[in-house]
């Protein structure tokens, strides 16, 4: 890891929604704690991996992250600038560094515009290029940096397949020559073949524009192949942060060991010999959060200390944290 500022620095998330009862007069009766104090550093150029079940919270934080969500406690800074803070031109420009491509490539884009307009939104929002031919001339070259035919430029998204919407997504988002790249699952909605393609682009991209990517997703596989570093989340916290090796070769936390332990093996006779770990019980709601350590009704080495006690975020190796007390 380099020593320099890190690129982004997230303190304490929190995001909570609130539930609400009655119809003429609503009142507040709990929360939906998503995202419950998560803390990490993306370094310059880094891709930060960003795992766990359905439900964890990893889309709601990376949405957190970039403000499109408004934090309910904590704060993000990206290149020093306090994201929830930040008003107009600062929120403005902190826009134009931070960009996210979306899970969905079908909902994601507008329906009713053509590929010149989504693309070259960004463009116009950011007065990046005042005339209308400038910013053509560039969605084409975007279009063709991503794979794409600069004949395309004035077709609709229906016109698109899966994979080819995805990259008019990636287009968008380097639209405004952005550092810092939220992927929210971009792959998990497409084919096995195009979902190497998106991710040999992806990488070909970072290498090209030197790009900070968390990649958030659950195809543990993946990450591996992507990923500098991988954090693990359950149920609105992170559990385990290290190096991607690190994390895959040596696993502490039993959560973790327990995800991994359901990535298939390519080799049939080691395949045989692994252990598989099945989790009891369900995901407990994220409304009514166990107390102690959030895992411990799950958890096949819970003791009862684990049940009142939070556990510390502690790093156990050089780059290696973990929240568990048995570890």
């Amino acid at each position: 890891m380099s020593t320099e500022v890190p690129l982004v620095r997230v303190e304490n998330l929190k995001k909570y929604f609130p539930i609400t009862r009655g119809i003429v007069i609503q009142r507040t009766v709990g929360y939906v704690r998503a995202v419950d104090g998560i803390s990490f550093d993306i370094a310059r150029g880094e891709t930060l991996g960003l795992v766990g079940e359905s439900g964890c919270g990893k889309t709601t934080a990376g949405r957190t992250l970039l403000g499109l969500y408004p934090a309910s406690g904590g704060r993000v800074l990206i290149d020093g600038q306090d994201v929830h803070a930040a008003k107009g031109a600062d929120l403005l420009a902190i826009r134009r560094k931070a960009q996210i491509i979306f899970q969905d490539p079908f909902a994601s884009l507008n329906p009713r515009w053509t590929v010149s307009a989504i693309v070259g939104e960004p463009l116009r929002v950011h007065r990046l290029l005042e005339s209308e031919k400038a910013r053509t001339e560039r969605v084409k070259e975007l279009l063709e940096l991503v794979g794409l035919s600069a004949r395309y430029i004035n077709r609709f998204p229906h016109e698109f397949s899966g994979g080819q919407r995805q990259r008019i997504g990636v287009a968008r988002a380097l639209a405004s020559e952005p550092a810092f790249i939220v992927c929210d699952e971009p792959i998990s909605a497409l084919d096995v073949s195009i979902q190497a393609q998106i991710v040999n682009l992806l990488e070909d991209l970072q290498d090209q524009f030197r790009l900070t990517y968390l990649f958030i997703a659950h195809d543990l596989a993946m990450v591996r192949h992507i990923c500098d570093r991988v954090a693990v989340m359950y149920l609105g916290v992170i559990v385990e942060l290290a190096a991607r090796d690190e994390l895959y070769d040596n696993p502490l936390h039993p959560y973790t060991v327990a995800l991994l332990s359901a990535v298939p093996i390519p080799d049939p006779a080691r395949e045989r010999q692994r252990r598989r770990i099945i989790l009891s019980g369900d995901v407990p709601s994220p409304i009514n959060p166990p107390s102690g350590c959030r895992f411990h009704p799950r958890c096949p080495i819970a003791k009862e200390h684990c049940k009142h006690v939070v556990p510390q975020w502690r790093e156990v190796r050089p780059g290696h944290w973990v929240a568990c007390h048995e570890v």
